[in-house]
Order: structure tokens, then sequence, then C-alpha cells
């Protein structure tokens, strides 16, 4: 039996968080040993991408909660609540690292150690594969909040790269390029906030009921039309929630048509729009007057 979409979600979810929890203290471990700032600045973004994937978590095992009289729609706006949260902790994880670079680049310090290199190869290797697996379960899941997360390992991994190029520069250029990966991490740290802003936007836009891709819109008034006794769409109106649609149609009909037969109308169009669009949890069917 295939794993659930909740089962696939948590399964990269706490992929991620175990990864995570042994990346942070290696670098931070390595950056105060091998003297370099940007691996503890490297080490903090892994430590909110523990964090993340704890909000995550909880996003995602909220969100698949059954409706109730509370929450008659589910609890699937969880997710892009979630997704937002993460996004900031994203962008203050940014703030924190370009800070730490600064500081690093005017106060007089030791050049990092050559190992320290072998550390970062690792955690862009790894990272790099988490990402793309995220990423691959987050498309299948159609979780807002797991590709925000995917893009958590990316943003590390970007991190862990500027900081290899400015261990490299400041081991190649010897005396006087000492602070090349505090410069490194600030480049870094606006990549992730860059990253941060990017993944807030649509989260914030499912919070306000933005409507979906036009595509599916016009998908569904085109279904709905197929419905033998309908003779238009007058409003079509789409929200998300979590992974799942709902939909608020107005189908007209006939304005001599008897309520038996339009209200028959009405459940074949609900049916059939469940049918052909999985995502589509409910529909509400407002039947219009066929004005002559």
């Amino acid at each position: 039996m295939p794993p659930t979409r909740l089962q696939r979600s948590l399964r990269a979810t706490f992929l991620g968080l175990a990864v995570n929890v042994v990346f942070t203290t290696v670098k931070f471990l390595a950056g105060v040993f091998g003297h370099s700032q940007a691996l503890i600045a490297d080490a903090v973004e892994s430590l909110a991408d523990i964090f993340s994937s704890i909000i995550v978590w909880r996003g995602l095992v909220v969100a698949e909660t059954p409706a109730d009289e509370n929450h008659p729609y589910g609890h699937g706006k969880a997710e892009p609540i979630a997704a937002a949260v993460v996004s900031i902790m994203l962008l203050i994880a940014a703030g924190f690292i370009a800070i730490r670079s600064l500081l690093g680049i005017v106060e007089p310090r030791l050049a990092p150690s050559p190992w320290t290199l072998v550390v970062l190869i690792a955690v862009i290797v790894v990272k790099e594969i988490l990402f793309r697996f995220v990423l691959h379960e987050s498309a299948h899941a159609e979780s807002s909040v797991m590709e925000t997360d995917a893009w958590h390992h990316r943003a590390d991994a970007i991190t862990s790269g500027a900081a290899f190029i400015g261990v490299s520069i400041a081991l190649v250029g010897g005396k006087g390029y000492e602070t090349a990966d505090n410069w490194a991490a600030l480049a870094a740290a606006f990549v992730i906030a860059f990253n941060g802003w990017r993944l807030l936007s649509p989260a914030l836009g499912e919070l306000m009921d933005t409507a979906p891709d036009r595509k599916l819109i016009e998908q569904i008034r085109s279904l709905a039309q197929k419905i033998s006794g309908v003779d238009g769409i007058d409003k079509c109106f789409v929200r998300k929630m979590g992974y799942q649609f709902f939909v608020d149609i107005h189908v007209v009909v006939d304005s001599q048509m008897t309520v038996e037969k339009s209200h028959r109308i009405g459940h074949e169009v609900k049916d059939k729009l469940r049918a052909e669009i999985p995502a589509v949890r409910d529909v509400l069917v407002h039947i219009e007057p066929l004005k002559k």
C-alpha cells in the first residue's frame, strides 16, 4: 500500500530534522575550533532549520485534522501559516548571519583552518540532495509548507557554499585575507533573505484567499458546463485550504425548471467536479434562473 500524503510529508520532514540536528552540531564545533565565522553563521542557519522543521511537522499534522464545529472548512490553513512562519525565520536567520559577518569583518580574528573545507563539502552535498528530495515530495503532496522547508535546505547549501569560497580565499590569500569567509557569509545572508521573502509572498497570498491559477478556475467552469441542464456559469470562486480547494459556483438553469430537477443538477455538478479534480474538497452550488 503506497504511503499517504501525510506519511510522505512527515517522512521528508523528519529526515530533514535529523540531518539538521547533526549538521548544526558539526558546523558549530567546526566553526569554533576551526576559527571560521562563516561556519558558525552556517550553524545558526541550520539551527533555524531545526525549528522550521518542527513547525512544518506540526503544520502538516494540524492541517490533516478533520473539520469540526469551530473549523467547518477544516484546518488546511495551518500549512500556509507554518510556511509564513518558516519564511520569517529565514529572514531572521539572514539578518543574524549578516550582523555576525559584519562584526567579524571589523574585529581582528584568526584565519580559518583548512580542514573546515571538508566539513563544508559534506554539508553542501548532503543538503543539495535533501533539497531535491523534499522538493520532489512537496510537489506530490502539493504542500506550500514543504516547499518552503525544501528551500530552507537549499539555503543551507548556499551558505555552506559561500563559506567554502570564503575559507578557500582566506587560506590561499594568506595574511590580510582572514575576513574573506565573513564576506562570503554576508553574501549568503542576502541570498537567504531573498528566498525568505520569495516564499513568504505565496504563503500570505494563500492566507488571504488569493485566487488559484486561472487554468484551474477555467477547468472547473468547463466541467460544470458539460452537465446536462446547465445553461451557463454566472460566478465561480475558488479558495485554497492546504492542498485542497473549496469551490463556490453559481450555475444558471432554465427558470421554469422544477426545484427537484435543479437540485439534482447541482448535485451532478458537485459530483463531477470532485471526481474530475481530486484536490477539490467540497463544492457549494448556487442555482441561478436563466434570464430571458
